[in-house]
């Protein structure tokens, strides 16, 4: 699923290609995508805009249009958003595109058709209550450990809560846990605040890092060139399959589930352990 990295990757890339440019018309070949208004009205309303801002929310991209109005899309598991000249046509998983002027087009590209698209006066009306951006300067160690003492639900859970803490997915999650040294099913009011401490530092880091590598191209995820990203090249937990060995203490990898999402960790490096008995533990990933 594109989460974060990913999807800031899409906006920063799209940037050049859309911004200024005129909606000129829409195909849509799977009428589910477009969630609101209905397909007339929606095909009606977008042309003629023209788009003049591009921003990202948790996972959702969002279009400022010149006519107020705004134009917001979550690519759920497998979308993607890439760019080609107007004359290209439809890929076989297109389930919309968005033509422009100056022979650019917007494909929407979902194989599993969960992707979804918007059309709204406000983006709050049709976005979920998220929770704070990670990167944001708002985002501190202390607000992070203020938030993790209200809530006793594994760690691994809060962190993919969309409305605890924005664009946090499965891979990044895993990834955050283990350069922390957390086991995914601690209780989240249990992290003392050393280890809150490491844990903030190493949301930053991995995202930050992701984001530098275009994101990662685990599965579905492409840039809107069609390029993969390259982000999971650099995941030390998240996605090793087949007894693969930490790269740290080469214990065999774990994979559990944890609120029925698919969790990897180190069992020797992420011991499920509270409190004080943490002190013991070396520090090998800061």
């Amino acid at each position: 699923m594109p989460e974060l990295p990913e999807v800031e990757t899409i906006k920063n890339e799209l940037l050049p290609y859309v911004m200024g440019r005129t909606i000129t018309d829409v195909a849509v070949f799977w009428d589910k995508t477009v969630r609101q208004p209905s397909l007339e009205e929606f095909r009606s309303r977008i042309k003629g805009q023209k788009i003049t801002g591009l921003s990202r929310r948790g996972k959702y991209l969002i279009f400022s249009l010149s006519g107020g109005e705004v134009l917001v899309l979550h690519l759920r598991m497998t979308g993607s958003l890439l760019v080609k000249p107007v004359s290209s046509d439809p890929d076989k998983f297109d389930r919309a595109i968005i033509y422009l002027d100056g022979d650019t087009a917007l494909h929407f590209r979902d194989p599993r058709k969960m992707g979804r698209i918007w059309l709204a006066a406000d983006a709050n009306t049709v976005l979920p209550e998220l929770g704070p951006e990670p990167l944001s300067p708002e985002f501190t160690a202390e607000v992070l450990r203020q938030r993790l003492s209200q809530r006793s639900a594994p760690i691994k859970a809060i962190l993919i809560d969309q409305e605890f803490i924005a664009g946090i997915g499965n891979m990044y999650a895993d990834e955050a846990l283990f350069a922390a040294k957390i086991h995914p099913l601690r209780p989240a009011n249990s992290l003392s605040r050393a280890e809150v401490n490491r844990l903030y530092r190493a949301i930053q880091r991995i995202l930050c890092a992701a984001i530098v590598n275009k994101g990662a191209s685990v599965e579905n995820y492409y840039r809107p060139s069609g390029e993969l990203g390259t982000a999971h090249y650099q995941f030390q937990v998240a996605h090793r399959l087949g007894g693969e060995r930490c790269p740290v203490c080469g214990t065999p990898i774990e994979r559990i589930a944890v609120r029925n999402r698919g969790t990897y960790f180190c069992p020797k490096c992420q011991p499920l352990m509270i409190g004080k008995q943490e002190k013991g533990v070396k520090d090998e990933h800061r």
